[in-house]
């Protein structure tokens, strides 16, 4: 069969293609100035969820869920932008993981802040100078990240979503590999490496950078320094890759929360997480079983924990939060009978946000 008449085809498709994302931007840009009458919010995850997780089970193929949840996240991200400028912060600088993450989730057509620190971002947009923000909260590798955990005891944002990444570095240098002397990246780049490291240039001195983007841009001014970072951020200041997919393990992933002021809505059918900010305070000193205790009216109700972890309180020694993931909504009954029981004796007990479960 020769190629013109099939390309022909192909030409048709591409012009109804175009002109039915026209017509669903439109109906979207209605639906905006319906919100933006009623003060509704822009962004509505559980919504984004519902859409994704439908084109998905409609999909007969050949293109897989990933490719599609892509192409509809740029159709959905042109829609954010014909209803209102959105503002992202997200921890910086430019072509970092993070700003990788952000970009994952919500595309190309809304605008992005980068910030210095975890504080600076949860300042933001508590204040409004930001819509939203992305921040790391744990690695698959390294674990959590501190800063993060601890910025939810005194703010009353709200975890609104979540974004999984699969991290993968890369060694970036103009020098060949018997010659670099120094290699710059983030402390948890630099640990994720390690074996790498310790193999292929085991005389290398390894610094401590801000960033991965800084690391680049650092190795970019030394003739004998190499940056452990991101292809986005080789790509993003003009360097060269030198070696890919140097991490220890292949399946290192890095969870990101995404923050708001105003808490998401229910998915339903089991496709929802929340968190929680828990202390036992005296009544982990008074009993053994006080972890125990916490955890016996979410098990009762059904309510599955995803995740536990304990940070010192900073008020008094010995004194811990626990940061619970669980199954389900906040306003689900079983959790609200949950939480009641909870609140009887936990001194907080505190909401940090409901969202959907990762696809």
């Amino acid at each position: 069969m020769e190629l013109g008449p099939l390309r022909e085809k192909i030409d048709a498709l591409d012009r109804q293609v175009v002109e039915l994302i026209n017509q669903r931007l439109e109906l979207a840009a209605q639906i905006g100035r319906i919100k933006r009458t009623a003060g509704g919010e822009v962004y509505v995850p559980e919504r984004e969820d519902a859409v994704l997780r439908k084109i998905c089970a409609q999909n007969k193929g050949p293109i897989r869920n990933e490719a599609l949840r892509a192409i509809y996240r740029e159709v959905m991200s042109a829609a954010i932008a014909l209803e209102k400028p959105l503002l992202i912060a997200f921890l910086g600088p430019e072509a970092t993981n993070t700003h990788a993450a952000a970009m994952k989730k919500f595309g190309a057509s809304v605008d992005y802040h980068p910030m210095a620190t975890i504080a600076d971002i949860f300042t933001a947009v508590e204040k409004g100078e930001a819509d939203l923000a992305v921040i790391p909260i744990e690695n698959s590798t390294e674990g959590s990240v501190r800063e993060t955990l601890d910025s939810f005891v005194e703010s009353d944002l709200k975890i609104v979503g979540q974004i999984y990444l699969e991290i993968t570095h890369a060694l970036i240098t103009r020098a060949a590999l018997e010659k670099v002397e120094r290699v710059y990246s983030k402390d948890q780049a630099l640990a994720q490496c390690r074996h790498w490291l310790q193999r292929h240039l085991p005389h290398a001195q390894l610094v401590d950078a801000p960033s991965t983007s800084r690391a680049v841009q650092l190795a970019k001014e030394e003739p004998a320094a190499a940056a452990i970072a991101s292809e986005l951020a080789a790509e993003y200041y003009d360097m060269p890759v030198a070696v890919r997919n140097i991490q220890d393990k292949t399946d290192n992933t890095t969870r990101f929360f995404i923050l708001g002021r105003k808490p998401a809505g229910p998915v339903g059918a089991g496709n929802d997480v929340t968190s929680f900010l828990v202390s036992l305070g005296d009544e982990a000193a008074a009993h053994s079983g006080a972890l125990l205790k916490m955890l016996m009216p979410l098990a009762e109700r059904g309510i599955n924990l995803s995740k536990i972890e304990s940070r010192p309180s900073k008020k008094r020694p010995w004194d811990y939060y626990f940061f619970l993931d669980v199954t389900g909504h906040y306003e689900d009954p079983a959790m609200k009978a949950a939480l009641t029981e909870l609140k009887r004796f936990c001194p907080m007990v505190k909401w940090l946000g409901s969202y959907p479960a990762a696809t």
